[in-house]
């Protein structure tokens, strides 16, 4: 192993968060040493990692917020991957959280770190994958993640986390019927954040009936929370430790180890396609008149 990366990583193993930064900003970027990183990480899968998703609005930000000051209050480390819209300009990440989870940004049991979508769909960075085995590297009790927030497509969450938590509002109860062919599957636990409003108790009632219909083989926790209030957290908390346990009987993480595969797979496949010149290939292939897409797209196959 290079020397200055061994040192790296053993840092990193024994809680260095300086060196996780480190790891993180050159695997994100790129770095020519980053495959060799990666392909060096002992992974702790042991590590819970819990999804977050739902629209925006929903209090996504305010439940980990309220999760973070209970599990402090239990001697957790925690880390938290907050995936937030790019810049138009330069790809970055706007750095929402930064504002939002200001009161722990320098917990010493805390580590935050944002990750910019860069218009990967699906609500999640084209590096989270890397990102969060860097994560489970590090000696946390859990990690959390949160997406950007983007409806439907936040499906994607699914293939990443152990446990996915979809966050709605009372609000969002007449738009159910149309989310159910997406986001409805992906649950394991749902929260009804911002109970105290009108229309929470017709919601959760319409949720535990559909999430009965699609999953008939479990039950779906549905859980009412006002998480500014800090209000139903510890029952979330409960349903992340319920499902936590199942994990071994679903065999959930050899499904999620393949998905991850998967995409590995397919991001080392396209790395050597330039697609501005295939575009520009099609172009002039269309006018010509004999553009075939499956007679084109038969060079790129291996």
């Amino acid at each position: 192993m290079i020397p200055h990366i061994s040192a790296l990583l053993n840092s990193l193993t024994s809680g260095d968060y300086k060196s996780l930064a480190r790891v993180i900003s050159l695997v994100e970027n790129e770095h020519p040493d980053a495959e060799f990183i990666l392909s060096e990480l002992t992974v702790h899968h042991q590590i819970p990692l819990v999804g977050i998703t739902g629209p925006p609005g929903a209090g996504k930000s305010s439940i980990i917020n309220a999760l973070l000051s209970a599990y402090l209050k239990m001697h957790k480390r925690i880390g938290v991957i907050s995936v937030d819209p790019s810049s138009p300009f330069n790809y970055g990440a706007i750095l929402g959280d930064r504002i939002r989870l200001t009161e722990y940004f320098n917990h010493p049991n805390v580590y935050i770190r944002s990750l910019a979508s860069r218009g990967s769909l699906g609500g999640l960075s084209d590096k989270i994958i890397e990102v969060t085995d860097v994560m489970r590297c590090f000696p946390f009790d859990l990690i959390l993640v949160e997406t950007v927030g983007v409806g439907q497509s936040e499906v994607e969450i699914a293939g990443l986390a152990d446990t996915t938590i979809v966050v709605l509002v009372p609000e969002a109860g007449d738009d159910i019927q149309t989310m159910k062919a997406g986001v409805m599957e992906i649950a394991d636990i749902f929260i009804v954040n911002k109970s105290d409003r009108d229309g929470a108790d017709a919601l959760v009632k319409n949720l535990r009936m559909l999430t009965a219909s699609h999953k008939e083989s479990e039950t779906v926790p549905v859980l009412k929370t006002i998480a500014i209030q800090h209000i139903g957290i510890d029952d979330v908390i409960s349903a992340i430790n319920k499902h936590n346990a199942t994990l071994h009987r679903h065999d959930k993480r050899a499904h999620l180890l393949l998905e991850k595969s998967l995409r590995l797979i397919q991001k080392q496949r396209l790395q050597d396609i330039d697609q501005k010149q295939m575009l520009g290939d099609i172009e002039t292939e269309l006018v010509s008149g004999n553009f075939n897409l499956y007679r084109w797209v038969r060079r790129y196959y291996r």
